[in-house]
């Protein structure tokens, strides 16, 4: 595994971690990394492969994780122009019992499909072709109206990866090596495994003896859990929904991505899903990634994209739970090695942009207007509860909201006579630099 760039004594606690994880999972081998700021700064392996320590090479087969390279094939086509993601299925996979859902409904599992194919469980039997995949999409597959909750489906994946073979020409696999993996050095990601391979076993639940488990190709289901990665690979990954795509999605496309579009019933959603990869909230923070689990394997990728920070697990079990783990490994270098904050100052900040910042106020409310790092614009009301909202410019001389209720909204400065600013209207809202001017106050 790669040498460790963290302190000696976080090193340790970060492998006491695993080793505790790997023994007392009674898994046959435990892999993972921490990544920061687009580094791997720490990997560690437990078990045998074969006899001997995992190493950078091995590949341990990865499931559902497969869906985030699908999601970025969909989301690079959108926006080459190729499609949209309002469209019905039917424009671009035409014949199917399901061409009504749309494309955005797939990525986010709203699309109210069943979880599965009818059938053995495919994840141990060999693959079905897609033309029998789709003659299996009846009205029956249905288990919702589309739109109307998140329910997890691997059959809406199956789609989307024939959906972006037939936009390339190419198979989906294919299109993942040569638009995804080749542009960010991703070298141990294939389709199939490679010599040296983890094996999958199922561990028996009162003994410690091993069950080997298959490992066939999905077939039509292949793009819903079928691809084989190692931990450096999955680091990458990692990187990149922390914020590191290395040009192959922009960042708006990717912070796209990764909003919540569908959640999971409860008093407060802890699990959800965005275009593609899923979220969770954990001790106040928010992550982006996906977990994956194949017979005989599971895999996680989590990464805090506010913290630039990342953890990848990969174990050759069926039943190994790898829950919690990547929030202690993350928790460990948070207590071991803080992120150092820094300041400096911005030297090129134009004297129109400076004349923006200070105090506006929505009718009698106050608001501060302050100039950010990255050229944006943050409003925040003072003292009292209301609506901010970071903002960034548009390119044709106004601001864009970022977030909250004026997400999306326009900012447009609207001046004086003698060319000072006098409002800002943000989506109607009129912001003015004195409380209601021009009125008299009793």
């Amino acid at each position: 595994m790669t040498p460790e760039t963290v302190l000696p004594g976080t090193a340790r606690a970060l492998l006491a971690r695993l080793a505790t994880a790997q023994s007392e999972g009674r898994l046959p081998s435990l892999a993972a990394a921490v990544v920061r700021d687009g580094a791997t700064v720490w990997t560690g392996a437990r078990g045998l492969v074969d006899g001997a320590a995992p190493t950078e090479g091995t590949q341990y087969r990865i499931g559902s994780i497969t869906k985030t390279f699908v999601a970025v094939l969909v989301m690079r086509s959108r926006d080459e122009g190729r499609l949209d993601l309002n469209d019905p299925l039917e424009r671009h996979v035409p014949g199917t019992a399901v061409g009504h859902v749309t494309i955005g409904q797939l990525l986010s599992h709203t699309a109210g499909l069943r979880a599965e194919p009818d059938g053995d469980w495919w994840e141990r039997a060999p693959g079905v072709d897609v033309a029998a995949l789709l003659a299996m999409l009846g009205p029956e597959r249905a288990a919702f109206r589309p739109g109307r909750r998140f329910h997890y489906s691997n059959l809406g994946y199956a789609l989307l990866g024939h959906l972006v073979g037939r936009l390339g020409g190419v198979g989906w696999h294919e299109a993942v090596t040569a638009e995804i993996l080749d542009p960010l050095g991703m070298t141990g990601t294939s389709y199939l495994p490679r010599p040296g391979h983890a094996r999958g076993w199922a561990v028996h639940p009162w003994a410690d003896v091993l069950l080997p488990e298959p490992a066939h190709d999905s077939g039509a289901l292949a793009p819903a859990g079928q691809l084989w990665s190692t931990v450096p690979d999955l680091a990458r990954w990692a990187a990149f929904f922390a914020g590191d795509t290395g040009g192959v999605l922009s960042a708006d496309t990717l912070a796209e991505m990764c909003e919540p579009a569908g959640v999971d019933d409860g008093p407060e959603w802890r699990i959800g899903h965005g275009l593609g990869p899923q979220l969770a909230r954990r001790e106040g923070r928010q992550l982006a990634g996906h977990t994956g689990s194949m017979p005989g394997f599971v895999a996680t990728v989590w990464a805090d994209r506010a913290a630039a920070t990342g953890v990848v697990l990969a174990a050759n079990a069926t039943n190994g739970a790898l829950t919690g783990l990547d929030s202690d490994l993350r928790a460990i270098l948070a207590e071991h090695e803080p992120a150092l904050p820094t300041w400096s100052p911005d030297p090129a900040v134009p004297p129109e942009l400076l004349a923006l910042t200070g105090t506006w106020y929505w009718g009698p409310t106050p608001h501060t207007l302050r100039l950010a790092a990255g050229g944006t614009f943050e409003l925040a009301p003072v003292g009292v509860a209301g609506r901010g909202t970071r903002l960034r410019p548009d390119g044709a001389g106004g601001w864009t909201g970022l977030e909250g209720y004026f997400a999306g909204e326009t900012l447009t400065v609207l001046r004086a006579s003698d060319g000072t600013p006098d409002q800002l209207d943000l989506g109607t809202f009129r912001f003015t630099r004195e409380p209601y001017p021009g009125e008299s106050w009793a």
